[in-house]
């Protein structure tokens, strides 16, 4: 596996894949989207809803190419997440679960040392299939592992019809809406100025928001982890915080890559565990200076990674106003979040 080298950024520039140049797009996209309801977006002008979910264009043509071309293997998982969910802490400890022969955590030239998690576990639709790509799968390596932020019935048909594993990570709405109000104005040129909190609270309860509504999003994968147990595995952020090493044993089991009984005597699982801490990915010189390939400065997504952040910020009005949302949506389905 090639390491992605990084360049020094002192400031955080619009990711290209939040570009709104409709030149990029395919024919069918932009035709898709003259007849899609849309709304003002986080960091982008607009946002279109498709499927009963909300995209930017890029990501929108992303999204279509890769039900259109994506053809799943047997033997493919998937990570799913709502943005700001612990997307990057899922992929880190999913890369060091299956790669672990290859790449032993006290080995020096581990992957994760060197490059972000996004660029190790990519997203379909975000970057594989993103501006009409059509990705070259030959160097990928069995079992093949990707991420996508997409709702579940946006995913290819490919994915649905196959015995692929999906593992789904939920975070509690009220923290992953200030993760992801943090994120937008780190993204949001300083020419436009920051998104206020309290439209970003108005807009997250609306459902407008990146791969929104929110709860339609979990409510989804939920129902599937509930008729589908041997292929989806929904996990709580909170949970994983709580007893790290029960479920990164139950994702690596999940994932078909079980820690052996010497593995577990030889420290195997506190070792990626460390690796893949908040703490030291966040203080890796890729993680501190490097950027992605669609133009994200890695530290963008490392600022605390803590359980309940979201009372620094909410008043107890908001905090009501999201429980009552989250009541109403789940009830009847035993889901809590």
């Amino acid at each position: 596996m090639a390491l992605i080298p990084f360049a020094s950024s002192s400031s955080i520039s619009l990711p290209k894949y939040l570009h709104e140049d409709q030149n990029e797009l395919s024919q069918e996209c932009r035709h898709l989207m003259s007849s899609l309801p849309r709304d003002k977006g986080w960091v982008v002008n607009h946002l279109f809803n498709y499927q009963g979910f909300w995209h930017t264009t890029r990501q929108l043509q992303g999204v279509l190419a890769s039900q259109k071309l994506f053809q799943a293997q047997q033997t493919d998982l998937f990570l799913v997440t709502t943005p700001k969910s612990g997307t990057t802490w899922l992929k880190a400890m999913a890369f060091a679960i299956l790669n672990r022969d290859r790449y032993p955590c006290n080995n020096d030239h581990h992957p994760l040392l060197y490059s972000n998690p996004h660029d190790l576990v990519p997203f379909l639709e975000l970057k594989l299939y993103v501006d009409n790509n059509v990705p070259d799968f030959t160097n990928f390596v069995s079992p093949r592992l990707f991420s996508t932020h997409m709702p579940y019935i946006s995913l290819p048909d490919s994915i649905k019809n196959s015995k692929c594993k999906i593992v789904y990570l939920c975070r509690n709405p009220r923290d992953t809406l200030i993760s992801l109000w943090h994120f937008t104005n780190k993204l949001r040129p300083k020419t436009i100025g920051n998104i206020s909190l309290e439209e970003a609270f108005e807009k997250f309860c609306k459902g407008v928001s990146l791969c929104g509504p929110f709860w339609d999003h979990v409510l989804e994968y939920w129902k599937q982890s509930l008729e589908m147990p041997e292929r989806v595995l929904f996990v709580k952020y909170e949970e994983i915080k709580e007893e790290p090493k029960v479920h990164l044993n139950r994702l690596a089991k999940f994932l078909g890559y079980p820690f052996s009984v010497e593995e577990e005597k030889l420290g195997v699982v506190d070792e990626i565990l460390n690796l893949c801490s908040f703490d030291s990915l966040s203080n890796l010189m890729v993680n501190r200076m490097g950027k992605l390939l669609t133009g994200e400065d890695n530290k963008a997504f490392f600022r605390k990674g803590e359980v309940g952040d979201s009372g620094n910020y909410l008043t107890p009005e908001m905090i009501q106003h999201l429980d009552v949302i989250t009541e109403n949506k789940f009830i009847g389905y035993g889901l809590e979040v």
